[in-house]
């Protein structure tokens, strides 16, 4: 029964790291951008957007279909981050059991 008890408090160890990475993943905030910089995007750990900056000089009569071009461009550049601080963040909590495939562990 020692190794049960062990095993046991493994788990809820485990159980509350992975709910420690999941408030930092609703915590993160990432931004992307596009056009070297002339249009900026903010993602927040749920992937909502959080605010979207644009350069002035796209703001000419004409410019409408580059803007949502950079726009699209920045969000997706934003989107890699954020997927990618949030596996980081799981494979942190799962520790030794980050390579096993286990259900629901999504890295």
């Amino acid at each position: 029964m020692k190794d049960l008890g062990s095993l046991m408090k493994q788990a809820q160890a485990m159980q509350q790291k992975l709910a420690d990475a999941q408030q930092r993943i609703a915590d993160l905030s990432v931004d992307g951008t596009s056009g070297g910089g002339m249009v900026k995007v903010t993602l927040k750990g749920t992937g909502e957007l959080a605010a979207v900056e644009i350069d002035e000089s796209l703001l000419a009569p004409g410019e409408g279909e580059v803007v949502a071009d950079l726009m699209i461009a920045a969000h997706a550049d934003a989107k890699r981050k954020l997927d990618a601080a949030q596996a980081d963040l799981m494979r942190e909590a799962a520790g030794p059991l980050a390579g096993m495939g286990l259900p629901g562990l999504k890295f």
